[in-house]
C-alpha cells in the first residue's frame, strides 16, 4: 500500500509539472533580468537625426502631422520614405510634403521591373528615374524582390548584376542620388532549421522567410551578384541596406567596404547584432565613421530608443525589443559625439541631396 500511494503521489506531481511547462515555452519564458546595473531610459536621440530607411506607402495622401508629432518626440528631423513608388505617386507625395512639411521628410523612387528584356525597356526604365528626379525624388530604392522574384519576359531570373539593369545604375550615378538597395536576407534564413540555428525562433514565427539554395539562389550567389554591381558602376552611391547583411561579421564587411569606397551602409533591423558585440562594434564605427547612415526600416515609433540606446550610452544587459529577432540582451557602444553626429545627419546631408541642412547643427 505504501508503494503505491508513494506510485500515485510521484504520478500526480508528474502530472501537475507536465501541464505547467506546457503551458510554457520558449517564445513565451522572457523573464525580466534580475541584474541590477546603471542605465537611462532613452526616449529620444542627443542629437536630431535624419531616418534613411522608412516606409509610409500612403505618403500620396496621408496625414503627416500625425508622422510629425512622432517624429518630434524622438529627435528626428528628417524621414525618409523608401516607398516614393514612381511617376504620379512621386509627384502627389512631393506636392503633400511641400504643401505641410517641406523640410521634414525626402522621397525615393522605385523600379517596375515588369517586362525586363523586352525591347527599349533600359532605356525606359532610366528614362522614368530621370523623371521621377525631376518631379522631386532624391535617391532610389531597390527592393530585395530584385535577385529574388523578379523575373524577365522569358521567365528566367533577374540577376542583380544583371547587364539589362546597368543603364538604371548609370542613371542614378549621372544624376548623383545614391541608390539603398536590399539584397538577399540573413544567411541563417539558407541554413538547415535546426538547434544550431541562432534564427529558429525567427523562422518558427514566420515560416515564409525560410530559403533554400534553390529558393530562388544560394545565399552566397546573391550577394556576390550584389557586390560585382557596385564595383560595374564605382561612380555611383550605393547605399547597403542592414549593413549588406554582414552585421554578425564586421570585419568582413570591412574588407567589402574598403574594396568598394562607392559604399556605405545603414543599420535598420540589425541594431540587435550591434548590441550583443559593443567593442568590436565600436570600432568598426570609429573607423567607418563616415561611412554608416541612420537607418530603422519599420515605423515603429516604440522600437527608436533601443537604437539610440545601443549607439549612445555604456549600458549593459538591457532588453532588445523583438524576441523572435534577438533572445540576447543588449549593451551599449558608447560613440563618442563626434561619431554620433555623423551617424545621426552628417552622412546622409553628404550623401542623400536637397535635405535642408538648417535644422541641424553644424
Amino acid at each position: 500500500m505504501k508503494k503505491s500511494l508513494l506510485f500515485f503521489i510521484l504520478f500526480v506531481s508528474l502530472e501537475s509539472l507536465s501541464q505547467s511547462t506546457q503551458k510554457m515555452d520558449f517564445e513565451n519564458y522572457n523573464p525580466p533580468s534580475t541584474l541590477v546595473v546603471p542605465g537611462k531610459v532613452f526616449t529620444k536621440a542627443k542629437y536630431p537625426f535624419i531616418d534613411v530607411h522608412n516606409h509610409q506607402f500612403q505618403m500620396p495622401t496621408m496625414d503627416l502631422g500625425k508622422l510629425i508629432t512622432e517624429m518630434d518626440k524622438m529627435n528626428m528631423k528628417v524621414m525618409v520614405n523608401l516607398s516614393g513608388q514612381s511617376g504620379e505617386s512621386i509627384t502627389k507625395s512631393v506636392a503633400n510634403i511641400k504643401g505641410n512639411f517641406p523640410k521634414r521628410f525626402i522621397v525615393f523612387a522605385n523600379i517596375d521591373f515588369k517586362n525586363v528584356g523586352e525591347a527599349g525597356w533600359s532605356e525606359k526604365a532610366a528614362k522614368q528615374l530621370e523623371e521621377d528626379v525631376k518631379n522631386g525624388a532624391n535617391g532610389l530604392k531597390i527592393y530585395k524582390s530584385l535577385g529574388f522574384s523578379v523575373n524577365d519576359v522569358n521567365g528566367k531570373r533577374v540577376t542583380v548584376d544583371d547587364p539589362r539593369l546597368d543603364a538604371i545604375w548609370k542613371k542614378a550615378g549621372d544624376l548623383k542620388i545614391p541608390v539603398l538597395i536590399h539584397t538577399a536576407d540573413p544567411k541563417p534564413f539558407w541554413q538547415p532549421m535546426d538547434s544550431t540555428n541562432e534564427r529558429w525562433l525567427e523562422l518558427a514565427t514566420h515560416p515564409r522567410r525560410k530559403r533554400g539554395d534553390d529558393d530562388p539562389a544560394p545565399f552566397d550567389t546573391l550577394i556576390a551578384e550584389q557586390h560585382r554591381m557596385f564595383q560595374k558602376h564605382p561612380k555611383t552611391i550605393f547605399i547597403a541596406a542592414h549593413f549588406g547583411w554582414y552585421p554578425n561579421d564586421l570585419g568582413k564587411l570591412g574588407q567589402l567596404l574598403d574594396a568598394m569606397p562607392n559604399v556605405v551602409v545603414e543599420f535598420g533591423a540589425i541594431i540587435a547584432e550591434l548590441g550583443r558585440q559593443p567593442r568590436m562594434a565600436n570600432h568598426f564605427f570609429t573607423k567607418y565613421q563616415d561611412r554608416i547612415l541612420f537607418g530603422k526600416d519599420s515605423w515603429v515609433p516604440d522600437e527608436y530608443p533601443t537604437y539610440f540606446r545601443v549607439l549612445e550610452s555604456t549600458d549593459e544587459y538591457f532588453p532588445y525589443h523583438k524576441k523572435y529577432h534577438a533572445f540576447w540582451s543588449m549593451y551599449g557602444m558608447g560613440l563618442s559625439d563626434e561619431i554620433l553626429k555623423k551617424i545621426y545627419y552628417k552622412n546622409a546631408l553628404r550623401i542623400i541631396p536637397n535635405i535642408d541642412k538648417s535644422q541641424f547643427p553644424e
